[in-house]
């Protein structure tokens, strides 16, 4: 009895998660909750920057100190391979991985900075790829200018930003995109220098920088029926500027943004993104009630995949708008509408389709969602009031309509049950989620321990989680060890990671385990190819 009391104290295959497996010292480090799991390489805390931000800190972590964080990957990464990194951050900025793209310009702005010669050669020619609008532009220089300020590269690149544009395309940024954070294109078009190349781009800047209104015949369309929708003296005026010219909403005054007529012409060629994030103006206005011609097309719009996909629609911006428009009333202010149920259905086709097709493998599945109280701190990718919880439950619910054998549970320091169907919106899934939350500690070995005691044969056991996990008599992967030995022998582990902490519960050097970024668009299909690919 006394050996057996004493070696308990150095087992490999029960350790308290609050203490280093023995052995694996060197491989572990404490996390934020005080428990022991395995550091994630430089590439991958560049990943969960790059995708989840670091916007409103977590429960584990302020803002500033994930910040900090995600920072210091980005300049370990730089000092690895400075162009491997800027490529890295290209990839996730331009096919839309990320639900915001502020990430990607921060960390291509410590590249352009802080990189050797060759790294900033290429963050700046880079800079056309993830600065694709005005906004995204100023964003950049607002974090060169924080970086310490300008220099040759700087201002040689935003030049190149203005001149590479054709006429028509220039004078869409000019009108839409005119200021952000406090800069405006006047501010960068006098630090960069900006030498315009034709008559038509001088009397542009012009109006930019010294507001001289172009003169009639110009070559300046845009511009000329922007500066006549600022004086509009009817509705009827604006919508046939509006719709002669494809003007954006940013450009109509704010007077105008009250009246149908103006949000029906807006409607005719409204981008995707905008669509969404107007659903609740349409309706308040009146253009999207049950059977009208503007539900129609709303919801054509909404569930056209084709469409989705090449707007970079991110599935995040998708659920926010459908948690805010079936509600009725937005997170700030007073302001109500009638939901549509029309439109609140597309919206849930539309969040799948934001995913693209991914091909179900069959394998047996286990989906375990932290609902701990640390899941419920922070925003998500700087998302106002989307948690981590919700935002592990409506990808879980990603696998369960992919799966056919997919099951689902809860946990915190225990087994949660969670009635979950495929067939449910993601509203509702997010309700049953928020009602089996416990104010608990976390222990990611309760999937896996779950599943032995209750004879489930599983294949792959995906984990979503903020990997802060602490409160277990054993750790995450010495469960996994104990259900491969028992039961299924290749059993994997996907760990899905919702806050950008610098650890996780996977075991890198295990094969059969895998750490994703949660909300990445790419999860699914990666997910799918990890648990469906042979030993």
């Amino acid at each position: 009895m006394a050996i057996k009391n004493l070696i308990k104290h150095i087992s490999t295959v029960v350790t308290p998660q609050m203490a280093a497996i023995p052995g694996r010292e060197a491989d572990q480090v404490r996390n934020l909750a005080g428990g022991y799991t395995f550091a994630v390489d430089i590439w991958t805390g560049l990943d969960r920057f790059l995708i989840l931000g670091t916007d409103g800190g977590a429960y584990y972590a302020s803002e500033r100190a994930l910040t900090v964080a995600a920072a210091a990957a980005v300049r370990a990464c730089l000092a690895v391979d400075g162009v491997r990194t800027v490529a890295r951050i290209v990839e996730i900025s331009v096919s839309g991985r990320a639900p915001k793209n502020d990430p990607a310009l921060i960390a291509l702005a410590i590249a352009a900075k802080e990189g050797d010669d060759v790294t900033r050669r290429a963050a700046y020619a880079a800079l056309p790829d993830v600065a694709r609008t005005g906004t995204h532009l100023f964003g950049f220089a607002d974090a060169v200018q924080t970086l310490g300020g300008w220099g040759r590269g700087s201002r040689t690149a935003i030049a190149k930003w203005y001149s590479a544009r054709d006429d028509a395309g220039l004078a869409y940024q000019l009108v839409k995109y005119r200021q952000r954070d406090g800069w405006t294109h006047a501010d960068l078009l006098r630090l960069a220098h900006v030498r315009p190349t034709s008559a038509e781009r001088s009397a542009a800047f012009r109006w930019v920088v010294k507001n001289d209104i172009p003169p009639a015949g110009a070559g300046l369309p845009l511009i000329a029926a922007f500066i006549e929708l600022q004086d509009a003296e009817t509705a009827a005026r604006a919508a046939e500027l509006i719709r002669e010219y494809r003007l954006p909403r940013e450009a109509v005054p704010t007077h105008l943004l009250k009246d149908r007529l103006v949000w029906e012409a807006l409607l005719e060629h409204m981008p995707m993104t905008a669509l969404i994030r107007n659903l609740a103006t349409l309706t308040r206005v009146g253009l999207l009630a049950p059977g009208s011609v503007g539900v129609t097309r709303v919801v054509a719009q909404l569930t056209d995949q084709v469409r989705i996909e090449h707007a970079r629609v991110h599935p995040m911006s998708i659920l926010v708008a459908l948690r805010t428009y079936a509600a009725g009333r937005g997170v700030r202010g007073q302001k109500t509408w009638e939901p549509v149920q029309a439109v609140v259905d597309a919206l849930d086709a539309a969040f799948y389709a934001a995913f693209g097709n991914v091909v179900p493998t069959g394998r047996r599945t286990l989906v375990a969602i932290d609902c701990s109280g640390s899941m419920t701190m922070g925003n998500v990718a700087g998302i106002p009031g989307f948690n981590a919880r919700e935002a592990a439950a409506a990808m879980a619910l990603i696998t369960l309509r992919t799966e056919p054998n997919a099951e689902v549970i809860g946990f915190t320091t225990g087994y949660r049950p969670l009635r979950i169907s495929a067939r449910q919106r993601l509203d509702d899934v997010l309700y049953a989620v928020d009602r089996v939350a416990k104010p608990e500690g976390t222990d990611c070995a309760v999937p896996m321990a779950w599943a032995l005691e209750h004879k489930r044969d599983v294949d792959a056991f995906l984990v979503y989680t903020d990997g802060q996990t602490w409160a277990g008599a054993q750790h995450p992967v010495q469960a996994m060890a104990a259900y491969r030995k028992a039961r299924v022998a290749d059993a994997r582990m996907v760990s899905v990671a919702f806050v950008g902490y610098g650890d996780s519960i996977v075991d890198g050097s295990d094969a059969g385990m895998l750490d994703v970024v949660g909300f990445d668009t790419a999860v699914p299909a990666l997910i799918r190819d990890f648990i469906a690919r042979e030993a």
